[in-house]
C-alpha cells in the first residue's frame, strides 16, 4: 500500500511516498510553497519518481501553512505532530527537534514514544528564519548554499547585535562598508540565527538527543552555530527538510 505526505511550507513544496507504513519509496522538493503551482508539482514528480499513478496512494494527507488548500486531500496534519512523527521515525531517540523554516521557527519536545509533550514557536519575526538568511545572503551577493562555505572560512565572528532583520540588514551593509571580510559576517549571521532559536529551546528545556529539521537545518553553518549555543552535538538528517512530508505519509498510511 502507498501512502502520500505533501508538506506544503512557505518557501517550498515536499512530498513523500510510503510504501506499507516503513518504506520511503519517493520524495521531491519544489521551490515554490503556498498559493504557487509547486504543491501540484511536488506530487507530479514524486509520482513519476516512485513510477506511480495518482489512483495506486490508497491515502493523501497534508501539512503545512498551505494543507487546508491542498485539493482531494483526504486529511491533514498540524507541522508540529508532522515533523514530531517524521523525525521519530528516522530517529527515534531524539527528544528535542529545533524546527528551522522559511517563515518560523519551532522548537518540539518528544516523549519516549516520539508524542510531542510541549513546543514553541517564532512566527512573529523574521529573525532567527530561513527568511533572515535569504535577506542577509541576498546583501552579500551570495547563493544560499554558499553560506555554509563561507562561514568555515571565519577567522573571527562578527556579532550580529540587531534583533530585528530590517535593522540587521542595514548592520551588515555597515560592516561591509567599514571593511569586514565576509566570511566573519556569514558566520555572524549563522550565529545570530543560532542565539535567537537556542533562546526558544532553553525555554523549552533541552533534552538529548537534539536534531535540527526544516530548511535551514542543511546549513552547517548553523547547525555548527546551534551546537555551541547549546553546548551539545546537534543530530542531523539528510531528510531534515522532507520530515513533515514524511511524517504526514505515517498519518495517511494510519488512516487508511
Amino acid at each position: 500500500m502507498f501512502t502520500l505526505g505533501v508538506d506544503i511550507g512557505s518557501t517550498t513544496s515536499k512530498a513523500v511516498i510510503l510504501k506499507d507504513g516503513l518504506e520511503i519509496l519517493a520524495t521531491s522538493l519544489i521551490k515554490a510553497g503556498t498559493g504557487t503551482d509547486g504543491p501540484g508539482r511536488a506530487i507530479e514528480a514524486v509520482l513519476a519518481e516512485g513510477n506511480l499513478r495518482p489512483e495506486e496512494i490508497a491515502s493523501v494527507y497534508a501539512t503545512g501553512y498551505g494543507r487546508k488548500l491542498l485539493k482531494n486531500a483526504n486529511g491533514e496534519m498540524s507541522e508540529l505532530s508532522c515533523h514530531a512523527r517524521g523525525v521519530h521515525h528516522l530517529l527515534p531517540e531524539v527528544r528535542t527537534i529545533i524546527d528551522i523554516g522559511g517563515q518560523d521557527a519551532k522548537v518540539l519536545s518528544l516523549g519516549t514514544d516520539g508524542r510531542m509533550t510541549e513546543f514553541l514557536m517564532n512566527d512573529k519575526c523574521a529573525a532567527g528564519t530561513g527568511r533572515f538568511l535569504d535577506v542577509m545572503a541576498g546583501i552579500l551577493q551570495l547563493r544560499i548554499e554558499d553560506l555554509e562555505k563561507q562561514a568555515d572560512l571565519s577567522k573571527q565572528i562578527v556579532k550580529i547585535s540587531s534583533t530585528c532583520t530590517v535593522f540587521a540588514e542595514s548592520e551588515v551593509i555597515s560592516q561591509l562598508a567599514n571593511g569586514v571580510e565576509i566570511p566573519d559576517l556569514v558566520a555572524g549571521i549563522c550565529q545570530s540565527v543560532a542565539s535567537r532559536v537556542a533562546a526558544l529551546a532553553k525555554r523549552v528545556g533541552v533534552k538529548e538527543t537534539v536534531c535540527m529539521s526544516g530548511g535551514v537545518a542543511k546549513n552547517g553553518g548553523v547547525r555548527k552555530a546551534m551546537e555551541q549555543e547549546l553546548g551539545l552535538n546537534i543530530t542531523y538528517s539528510p531528510m531534515a527538510q522532507l520530515m513533515g512530508a514524511l511524517g504526514a505519509a505515517l498519518y495517511a498510511y494510519d488512516k487508511s
